[in-house]
């Protein structure tokens, strides 16, 4: 198991502090949010993008993913999604990153057609995303909650350039059982993000294991060598703790959980 954490529980930090971060908290890796406010983002120069490459490349710490904000499956035209995905892609490849995160966004719509328009648009990325050395995967979230609704969507798709991120959190608010979750979405995965949180009421982050999510039974089901990064939502939380205090101990909590069992 791999361990990453997302600057989403870091908001507005520094790219040299979040390296520092991760480096000194025994972190291998960290999902990169990449939204205007945030120091990376695709607006970035080349020269910027190398900067923030070599950064990371100097502190020994793997950019795993650039996390985007494009919603496949929502209504309107496709140019305005397709360019903003291969923006992501170009994004990920110049900084050399494996994957982009993407979200449905399908609220709203039938179910079926929400499949549809994620699917075309995800295929059709999908060339570029394979010239470029990079995966787009697809959030369970919002409009996809459960792990089966990914997992339509992206066997659909059918191409190894496409595939899926599995939000515990996310499948577990929607009912479904871990190992369930796991079975449709191992076939795609590209890693887990994982959480804690009080209830499907209050979901406020929480420190790993002060909460009710099934990590322990989720992480008993990944191949060794998966990457698991905790999505600490500080950015929509103000009130949450701060990450960089939890950050050890998450670290330990998630690697006692997925010891070997003996």
């Amino acid at each position: 198991m791999k361990l990453a954490f997302s600057t989403l529980g870091v908001p507005g930090m520094s790219v040299t502090e979040v390296v520092r971060l991760a480096a000194g908290s025994g972190y291998q890796g960290v999902e990169l949010r990449a939204h205007p406010e945030e120091p990376v983002h695709p607006g970035l120069t080349p020269l910027e993008r190398g900067s923030v490459a070599e950064e990371f490349k100097q502190g020994g710490v793997e950019i795993l993913t650039v996390a985007g904000y494009a919603r496949v499956a929502a209504e309107g035209d496709d140019e305005p999604v397709l360019a903003e995905l291969a923006g992501l892609v170009d994004l990920a490849h110049d900084l050399g990153a494996p994957y982009v995160r993407v979200f449905p966004g399908g609220g709203g719509l039938a179910p079926d057609e929400a499949d549809a328009i994620a699917a075309r648009r995800l295929g059709s990325v999908a060339p570029h995303a394979a010239d470029r050395g990079v995966r787009v995967l697809l959030e369970t979230h919002d409009s996809h909650r459960a792990g089966a609704d990914v997992a339509r969507v992206v066997g659909t798709v059918g191409h190894g350039s496409v595939g899926a991120i599995w939000d515990v959190m996310h499948t577990w608010l929607a009912g479904e059982e871990t190992p369930a979750s796991h079975a449709v979405l191992a076939p795609h995965l590209g890693y887990v993000q994982v959480k804690d949180i009080a209830s499907a009421e209050d979901t406020t982050p929480l420190p790993l294991g002060a909460g009710v999510l099934p990590l322990g039974t989720c992480l008993d089901l990944l191949d060794p060598g998966t990457w698991v990064c905790w999505e600490y939502e500080k950015r929509w939380y103000p009130e949450a703790a701060e990450l960089p205090g939890l950050l050890a101990a998450g670290r330990e909590h998630l690697l006692r959980l997925g010891a070997p069992k003996q």
